[in-house]
Order: C-alpha cells, then sequence, then structure tokens
C-alpha cells in the first residue's frame, strides 16, 4: 500500500497533490517534488480522502496553515458544542481541526466530528488511552489497538509523543514549570512508575507500520516544550528535539509523511534560533508551533501574545500555527473563544506569508485597498478575514451617523464627512481627472 511520500517519492503525482497544487497556485510536480523531500506533507487518511476531506498541503513552499483546537474535557462534554466549536472555526480558515476531547464517549465524538470535518483532522491517541484508567494500567497492546483504531475511524494525523525518553527526565527537574505537555506528563510518569523507557519510543517501527496502512500523517510531539518563558531553549528542549529528528527519519523511511512539533513559549529574540535549529535537526519536516508565546503576563489575552510569536515562527521557518485562545490557561474555550483564536492565528500566517513574499499573498490585500480606498463598502468587508465582525461593526457605525442605506455612506463615525480621508482623497482624484482633462482640452484649442 503507498503513501503520499511513496508516490511522491516514486515521481507519482497523486490526485491530493493535484488538488493542494490548485489551491496554492503550484505546479503539481513542485509539490510532489516537496513531498518527495519530506517538506511537504498533505495529511489524507484513505477513510476521511473517501468521505468528505478536502486535500490540504503543509509546508514552506505553501501559505502557512493555522489548526484550531477543539475538545471535551470531563468538566464539560457536549458533541453539539464542539461541532459547533469546529464550524465556528472553518468559518474564519481554520486548515486543521484539532480533537483533544478526554471527556465523554470519545469514539462517538470523534464519529461526529470527522462527519462534519472537511478538512486534515488530528487527534492525540494517548488521550484516549489513559482516559478512565490509571497511568499504571496502560499497556503496549492497548496503545497500539487505540491507535489502529482511531486510524481506522479516519483520522488524517496523530501526535505521536515518541521522543520524550527517561534519560530527558532530569532535564526538566530546575524547570520553572517542568512538563506542560499532557502526553508528556502522562509518559513521564509512565516512565517513572515501570522504571522503562518510553513505550512510543519502544514500538515506533509498529505505529510506523499502523500509520503507513492509513496514510496517517505523523506529528511528532513536542512533550517537552516550555510552558514559561524561562524554560525556552532548554536542554531538555533540544534532548527531545534530536529524538524527535532521529523518529522524523525512521518515519518517512517506513513511507509515513512526517511533521515535527514546536515549542509554546519563546521570547521574541530566541524564535529565530528555534526555526533554524528544528529545519536542520529533522530535515526540512514541516515545524508545527504552537504560538509561540512571546510573554508569559497576558492571560485572557494569550492569542495575541501568540500572534506576535506566531508571526516570528512563520517568517523564520514554521510551516503550521496552533492557535492559542484568550483562555489559554485559564480554562476551556467556548465558540467566541476559538471564532478569536482562529482570527488571530491567521492573521500571524498571514502577516508572515506577506513578509517572505508568497507569491500571491498579498492579492486579497490589494483587493480590500482598492476597496477601501473607493468607499467600496461590500467589497471592503467580503475582502476580510472575518466578515462577520467588519459587518458588524460596520452597521453599528452607519447607525451612529445616521445612514440611510447600509454600505452607502461615503465616511465613517470614526472621523466623519469632514475629516475622511478616504472621501477627501476621493474629490481630489475626480478633481485632479476632471482637471487634466480640461488641461488637454485646452491644449487641443490652443493647437487649433
Amino acid at each position: 500500500m503507498t503513501t503520499q511520500l511513496t508516490d511522491a517519492k516514486a515521481g507519482i503525482v497523486t490526485p491530493a497533490m493535484r488538488q493542494v497544487a490548485k489551491e496554492e497556485g503550484l505546479s503539481a510536480d513542485v509539490v510532489r517534488a516537496e513531498s518527495a523531500a519530506g517538506r511537504l506533507v498533505i495529511p489524507a487518511n484513505r477513510v476521511h480522502l473517501q468521505s468528505n476531506l478536502r486535500p490540504a498541503g503543509i509546508g514552506r513552499a505553501l501559505r502557512t496553515k493555522v489548526n484550531a483546537n477543539i475538545g471535551t474535557s470531563s468538566v464539560r462534554c457536549s458533541v453539539e458544542a464542539e461541532i459547533e466549536k469546529m464550524e465556528a472555526a472553518l468559518a474564519v480558515g481554520a486548515d486543521a481541526i484539532m480533537d483533544l476531547s478526554t471527556g465523554g464517549d470519545l469514539d462517538a465524538l470523534r464519529v461526529e466530528l470527522l462527519a462534519h470535518c472537511p478538512v486534515p483532522f488530528g487527534t492525540v491517541p494517548i488521550y484516549q488511552v489513559i482516559e478512565g484508567r490509571q497511568v499504571e494500567d496502560v499497556t503496549r497492546d492497548l496503545i497500539l489497538r487505540t491507535i489502529e483504531k482511531q486510524a481506522r475511524q479516519g483520522v488524517d494525523f496523530f501526535t505521536i509523543h515518541a521522543g520524550v525518553l527517561r534519560e530527558h527526565l532530569p532535564l526538566v527537574e530546575k524547570r520553572v514549570m517542568g512538563i506542560v505537555s499532557r502526553g508528556g506528563a502522562l509518559l513521564a510518569k509512565w516512565m517513572l512508575h515501570y522504571n522503562r523507557q518510553n513505550p512510543l519510543y519502544e514500538m515506533f517501527d509498529e505505529i510506523c507500520a499502523i500509520m503507513a496502512e492509513y496514510d496517517v500523517c505523523f506529528s511528532l510531539g513536542d512533550g517537552l516544550r516550555p510552558g514559561a518563558i524561562a524554560d525556552a531553549t532548554d536542554e531538555a528542549q533540544l534532548a527531545e528535539l534530536g529524538t524527535l529528528g532521529e523518529l522524523t527519519q525512521r518515519a518517512q523511511e517506513h513511507g509515513c509523511q512526517v511533521m515535527v512539533e514546536g515549542p509554546g513559549h519563546v521570547p521574541f529574540h530566541q524564535i529565530q534560533h528555534n526555526m533554524e535549529i528544528q529545519q536542520k535537526i529533522c530535515r526540512g519536516a514541516p515545524f508545527y508551533v504552537l504560538g509561540p508565546l512571546v510573554t508569559d503576563i497576558a492571560p485572557g489575552y494569550d492569542h495575541i501574545t501568540s500572534a506576535i510569536g506566531g508571526c516570528a515562527a512563520a517568517f523564520y521557518g514554521a510551516s503550521f500555527l496552533c492557535y492559542v485562545t484568550p483562555r489559554e490557561h485559564l480554562g476551556l474555550p467556548n465558540t467566541e473563544d476559538v471564532r478569536a483564536g482562529v482570527v488571530a492565528a491567521k492573521i500571524a500566517a498571514h502577516a508572515a506569508d506577506l513578509a517572505r513574499g508568497l507569491q500571491g499573498a498579498d492579492a486579497r490585500d490589494r483587493k480590500l485597498s482598492v476597496a477601501r480606498s473607493n468607499l467600496d463598502w461590500d467589497t471592503h468587508l467580503a475582502a476580510s478575514l472575518d466578515p462577520q465582525t467588519a459587518d458588524r461593526m460596520h452597521r453599528e457605525a452607519c447607525q451612529e451617523i445616521g445612514a440611510t442605506e447600509l454600505h452607502s455612506a461615503d465616511y465613517c463615525s470614526m472621523c466623519g464627512q469632514h475629516w475622511c480621508s478616504a472621501r477627501i482623497n476621493k474629490e481630489v482624484r475626480e478633481a485632479i481627472g476632471k482637471g487634466t482633462t480640461e488641461d488637454r482640452g485646452q491644449r487641443t484649442e490652443n493647437r487649433g
């Protein structure tokens, strides 16, 4: 059974590659070549691909993509609420969805979400492994059965925390936040209890075989990612990254597509180094980063601290940004939090694509700017990243200035009628145009 990676290496352009090329405005052979080199992945489980999946690519040759996390907890568990969150994320441009559920009937929830999800869909299988049992009860067989079950359901990419090794654990003792990854913490507890190596590392070849069968993409988890600025780029993080480089190569040799997850809290001046060292150690595999958050002091606004870091990360080497919501570190996000998180991450991703000169990235900006200059409110709002919010604010402004017809006003409530630069510029252009026409007419009369 072939995968997107093995087909690419064999010189075969798959339908999924053609779809990605069309979406990105590239030639299909560029997509194939980048896939063959391991610098581009198309998370597309065979089962989901035959259902409702629209294939999407992740890699530096393409637009920077954004993932939105959703999921239940033991405190709050509703299938309808998670579908609502997913639909809100997709409405403002989320390119992928991850289900991090830890409460309720996880199998039934996953089936429902996949049925409604047209974009790549990821999970963290170890969450289901541990759900309803103690860490000490986890067995190798249970892990493999859970991974195979989720692959059979159609999940497109798995976070697999195989890079956290027993010998790395002493390195986190001097950290401020220790291990903040749920998967990393659970595996650390398992290793300490049994005094054995990470079972995901020991079974990595068996996991690869399952993932290659369904063409599930690896998202190699960073179980030792820093959860505080004080812990960024420390010995523990870099030790795990070295193991992730090894696992990237091993997975690709099995025909599996691979992306690598990256740090969560990184001060701005360390972001470039983090992106560049990952690219070197992991052989250019797409980098999937959580933020990164550039400061710890903004609970309630961490979608902003994340967007600042995400823009820099995408400029310097990341291909995939995991959104952060305003409720990060405070509680389970609701639908509005999800929406705000996706919008912030999309702004970061797009700004980075503009800065690195990605072909066609500026087309939407130009379209909106031309509309704004012409006071064409319909196009202005439609071209915006979040038309729903922009339209609501414009309606409120129209009511404030007493506009009788929506989108008909030639000024807004910020500047007022006499101070609106767009309105004045329009008048200036018309006057210049009229003057130019009159000058041409006068010159014609003089020549006559």
